[in-house]
């Protein structure tokens, strides 16, 4: 018997009717895995350096002839949203060591996901990524862990943000904001890592000049920070791996050293916008997501915890298409970063009809296309509608990995009447395809004193100060 997939997407994206939402695809996979009493049960395990493990179970065809494909597709797309969600080296397979022989040539350093394996494996764990099979039986038990994180705001502190196309800084005393400001910046492709170097610098110490004297200071910063270590940032792509040893993996380091080693603390910026967005509102269970640049996330557990989960949404798979766009830097296809950013705006505006150049950077094509909506260009409307499309199916997937009271939106892309047809679109697509998420989940905005604070002050509240 041939087996087909059938995936109906009642609502289309505007401007890109081919999108495959990665929920509807799993679904229909699903259907036909519960059609067939052959189907098998089988577990993932990944493991992490500090010995937790996170485990997700599922079911699949049985693994064979027309179906090999298939679970191909959905366990690979699976792996990849679970590495990139909750982080690990050890990937382990029950129940099937057919598919464990999948996964381990397709996450070996010559695989097609070699970019993976040498980003999440080796850089951010320091280990190289093995893929191992067992009996579901022998499976290991999950173990997951959350711990506080920052809500200090004696004292005189800094608090910074550093992103793909600005850095922004923050002087606070006592939770009270009495200076911030943005500079705009090009750290992506800069090899010298002195011009990363003396950026912070010099933001740091413009904001120390209206505080008596620094008790503190916290930051955040696009990539993946464990102890302060800089272990992978797109900040960082442009140097070269000897000078990223030397000049960039203890970078924090030697700043805190300049700094008199005052307590110094530096987390993901998804991590310190979702804390920003629990501090502002006096909510948690808060999954936030900021399209700028990239697309960063963060996640606060419903007790106000994080966990020691990577979080990066940038890299997980949302669109199931087989010729979906392709990432520049991993070159995968169907992530995040294509539909929830200035890249995603970027690649939509030919759609639309919006002839920018192409030389021009990112942020400059998004400045346009926002003048345009401003002024309700059909054209740059239609951008957001089909970005709100998009973000209205994938909040229907994050729900699936994730416990979502709140779902907090910024970022560039967000600003102005944009970000208001996004979140339309968004609440639109929820009400009528998810009505459960719907009342569920609540979709929210920071306020203006947030928008302009928020991240700063709660980077700032990270260090305790003895």
């Amino acid at each position: 018997m041939t087996l087909s997939l059938d995936v109906i997407v009642p609502t289309k994206p505007t401007l890109d009717p081919g999108f495959v939402p990665a929920l509807l695809w799993n679904r229909a996979y699903q259907s036909l895995v519960d059609a067939n009493p052959e189907s098998i049960p089988i577990a993932l395990a990944l493991t992490r350096t500090d010995d937790t493990v996170s485990i997700f179970e599922t079911r699949i065809l049985p693994h064979a002839g027309d179906a090999v494909a298939l679970n191909r597709k959905y366990i690979e797309r699976l792996v990849k949203f679970l590495l990139w969600q909750k982080g690990g080296y050890r990937i382990t397979v029950g129940g099937s060591p057919e598919v464990a022989a999948m996964l381990r040539d397709i996450y070996s350093p010559t695989g097609l996901r070699a970019f993976d394996v040498g980003i999440v494996g080796k850089k951010m764990y320091g280990q190289s990524m093995v893929v191992e099979d067992c009996a579901i039986a022998d499976m290991p038990a999950s173990r997951e862990t959350s711990k506080p994180l920052g809500r200090n705001l004696n004292g005189c502190r800094i608090g910074f943000d550093l992103g793909g196309s600005d850095r922004k800084a923050a002087a606070l005393v006592d939770g009270d904001v009495v200076f911030s400001e943005e500079i705009t910046w090009s750290p992506y492709f800069e090899k010298d890592p002195s011009y990363h170097i003396k950026g912070i610098q010099e933001t740091l110490t413009r904001a120390a000049e209206h505080l008596p004297h620094v008790d503190a200071i916290g930051g955040s910063a696009a990539g993946v920070y464990i102890n302060n270590e800089v272990r992978v940032a797109s900040l960082f792509r442009g140097i070269s791996e000897e000078a990223f040893e030397t000049h960039v993996r203890r970078l924090f380091f030697d700043l805190q050293a300049r700094w008199n080693n005052i307590p110094l603390e530096v987390v993901n910026d998804g991590e310190v916008t979702a804390l920003a967005g629990s501090m502002s509102m006096g909510v948690n269970a808060v999954l936030g997501v900021s399209m700028g640049t990239s697309t960063a996330a963060g996640y606060v557990t419903a007790s106000g915890n994080i966990t020691p989960w990577l979080n990066e949404l940038a890299f997980v798979p949302v669109d199931y298409r087989d010729d979906a766009p392709a990432d520049e830097w991993s070159g995968d296809i169907g992530c995040g970063v294509q539909y929830f950013s200035q890249q995603a705006v970027a690649r939509l505006a030919p759609e639309a009809g919006i002839e920018l150049a192409e030389d021009m950077p990112l942020p400059e094509k998004l400045v346009e296309v926002q003048k345009l909506v401003a002024n309700n260009d059909e054209r740059a409307v239609k951008i957001y509608e089909t970005i709100g499309t998009y973000f209205g199916y994938s909040i229907a997937h994050f729900a699936e990995f994730y416990d979502i009271g709140n779902l907090l939106i910024l970022g560039r892309v967000t600003s102005g009447r944009g970000g208001e047809i996004i979140i339309e679109k968004t609440e639109a697509l929820l009400k009528s395809e998810f009505a459960e998420l719907e009342e569920s989940i609540k979709l929210r905005t920071p306020d203006e004193k947030s928008k302009r604070h928020g991240q700063a002050i709660a980077a700032a509240s990270l260090p305790e100060i003895g």
